[in-house]
């Protein structure tokens, strides 16, 4: 599958190239208020490109993470898998996360010595765990998360029977200051209230040159997708990584569009694994963002009302999120293949 590629820079550069199939490939160099608004794309067998044009504004000005949406919650987060993960990889994980795109998701993270320490934070289940301990040795993996019914699942796989498993908060990681290697994250960031805190503790926690990889959602452009987007969980614009990235002080910051293949392609509905975003950590010990409190005190006492009513607004609008990909699953078995979908 094809890929797109970003990376901070003080001039504003384009550069895009016509390939074969998939999403096409787009190398980016751009200023950090500046975006993209259309992409070069390709169907099948045959080129296509659209005019890429870029504008200038805030990039999180539409969409701030203060406004989190009705899962984008620590405790709701929490109840919310205590029930899916039963299901987690079983239903969701076939339609949004297959080991084709997790493998492709995880191929910039440069996994290349079975010696690396690497966190793997937001781990749940450990189907991403599945996939590093393929290049790195078991006992050298750290499996994070805040939900220990998750984590009950991955300590069932045998593949992961070495790996540290540790309850923890990705806003507040539990380990010293350059202490991994490698800091991997698929489908955690988008329950961060503060996915800028929670980069920026990525940065901390890897050693100098170290790598980080956030693997997650991307924004719809379709307007009922975005709006249950909006109900449901944090779907990032590609631009959002880039800037929260640049912010914590990461370099060679690279963005891999990825997809299920049957979508063959199409974004307007957002994807729940959309992109695998790297950045390498410049200096030693803690990122130079510096940052107010935490927004969520999970601590602090939640109106049960305000809780329950986020909790099944946001699990009524991720059931939507449920059925797209067999809607385009569907699409992609009817409308005849090389034809837009």
């Amino acid at each position: 599958m094809a890929s797109l590629l970003l990376s901070g820079a003080e001039n504003t550069k384009l550069i895009s190239t016509i390939v074969p199939s998939g999403l096409g490939s787009v190398s980016l160099s751009f200023h950090k208020k500046c975006f993209f608004k259309k992409n070069a794309v390709s169907y099948g067998n045959k080129y296509r490109t659209t005019n890429l044009t870029l504008r200038c504004s805030s990039v999180s000005s539409t969409r701030p993470s203060s406004q989190p949406r009705f899962i984008q919650h620590k405790k709701e987060a929490f109840w919310f898998y205590r029930f899916l993960s039963i299901v987690y990889d079983h239903i969701i994980n076939p339609g949004h996360w297959t080991e084709d795109m997790r493998d492709e998701a995880l191929e910039p993270a440069d996994l290349n010595d079975r010696r690396m320490r690497v966190v793997d934070v937001g781990g749940g289940t450990g189907f991403t765990t599945l996939g590093i301990v393929k290049h790195v040795d078991a006992k050298n993996v750290t499996i994070l998360d805040q939900s220990p019914h998750q984590l009950a699942k991955a300590k069932q796989k045998e593949a992961l029977k070495e790996c540290k498993i540790v309850e923890g908060d990705a806003e507040e990681l539990p380990f010293p200051t350059d202490y991994a290697d490698r800091y991997v994250s698929a489908g955690s960031i988008e329950y961060w209230p503060d996915p800028q805190r929670g980069i920026k503790e990525a940065y901390r926690v890897l050693k100098i040159g170290g790598k980080a990889c956030i693997i997650g959602p991307v924004y719809p452009t379709f307007w009922l997708s975005q709006f249950f987007a909006d109900m449901w969980m944090l779907f990032p614009k590609e631009e959002e990584y880039i800037e929260w990235f640049k912010k914590a002080g990461f370099k060679d910051i690279k963005l891999k569009r990825i997809g299920p293949k049957w979508y063959r392609g199409v974004r307007r509905h957002g994807l729940i694994m959309g992109c695998s975003v790297t950045g390498v950590k410049r200096l030693s010990g803690d990122s130079p963002l510096e940052l107010g409190p935490k927004v969520e005190d999970v601590e602090k006492p939640v109106n049960p009302l305000v809780f329950l009513s986020r909790l099944i607004i946001g699990a009524i609008a991720a059931t939507y999120y449920v059925l797209v990909p067999i809607y385009m699953w569907i699409k992609d078995q009817i409308v005849p293949k090389g034809v837009p979908i």
